[in-house]
């Protein structure tokens, strides 16, 4: 049960590459992320409303920072993808898995071992050829991709010390709100409402709102704690291949052999990224799952 949540939340995940790329047609970005993070906070708070008197302190701080972050990298990757497709976009951002052991060297001053070193040298040549022109340069929105790919990687630290101190769904539902609210605010200062929302982006939001939001993280966290954290990784970093299979399908992306080898690259770098120094790759100690529940 708890491999199978695990997978679906992924699953939920990569199709919402497709579905946040078409709803954007009919919704601007400040207030398609209000609209997914203020309804989805909602129905998460009132899931799990007797963690409310928690939410205060420093808490409440926390939350506010990390939340602050994530809106900063969900504007920056909404952004992005309107400008590419939703299959680089989702390999782009999963390079935060590779960044995150970096982040925590600046922190902490332990450095990495060698296999996140093999990681981010394989992660730099899989970017190259998924992102690189023929002229090699990098187009906007792969480079906006990129940079919600390093705004995770801060959000994913920032979790990884508050965590230790709040209770994990408080500071959850706090991310969730903060992000509604900061969207929201910069949505009426930057954009006009939608004017005519076309019936298949109501459809849209509520894959976001109830599916994407509210649901995954209950099926993340109810999952990751009825499996081991070996299986959790690995099914959750699925996320990033989900989303361009739903692109082949769904929105009819054109995959060439440079990029398909891009994104298989990028992918055996994430699951290294996802293994501790200790860990044999072929069987033996268990693995532990990095703390990267950034959704």
């Amino acid at each position: 049960m708890g491999r199978a949540m695990c997978a679906a939340a992924a699953l939920i995940w990569g199709i919402a590459f497709v579905v946040m790329k078409t709803a954007l047609d009919s919704v601007p970005v400040f207030w398609l992320l209000a609209i997914r993070f203020l309804c989805g906070g909602a129905l998460v708070t009132l899931l799990f409303r007797k963690k409310l008197p928690l939410l205060r302190g420093k808490t409440l701080l926390h939350g506010l920072l990390t939340g602050a972050v994530l809106m900063a990298a969900y504007a920056v990757q909404t952004f992005g993808l309107k400008e590419t497709s939703p299959g680089k976009n989702a390999f782009l951002t999963t390079v935060y898995c590779v960044l995150v052991p970096f982040a925590d060297w600046i922190w902490t001053r332990r450095r990495p071992g060698r296999r996140t070193f093999l990681a981010a040298v394989l992660c730099l040549g899989g970017i190259g050829l998924i992102s690189l022109s023929d002229g090699l340069s990098v187009e906007r929105g792969d480079g906006l991709s990129l940079l919600c790919g390093v705004l995770f990687a801060v959000q994913v630290e920032l979790l990884g010390r508050y965590g230790q101190e709040d209770d994990p769904i408080a500071l959850a539902i706090l991310q969730l709100l903060t992000t509604g609210v900061l969207s929201l605010g910069l949505a009426l200062l930057t954009e006009a409402p939608p004017q005519a929302i076309q019936q298949h982006a109501w459809l849209e939001l509520a894959y976001l709102v109830f599916l994407s939001t509210a649901l995954t993280m209950v099926l993340q966290t109810v999952g990751q704690s009825m499996t081991t954290p070996a299986s959790a990784a690995v099914l959750l970093s699925l996320e990033s291949v989900w989303g361009v299979l739903a692109s082949i399908v769904l929105y009819g992306e054109q995959v060439s052999p440079r990029v398909a080898i891009g994104f298989a690259v990028v992918f055996i770098a994430v699951l290294l990224a996802s293994l501790p120094e200790s860990t044999s790759l072929f069987g033996g100690k268990t693995w532990t799952l990095r703390r990267s529940c950034r959704k």
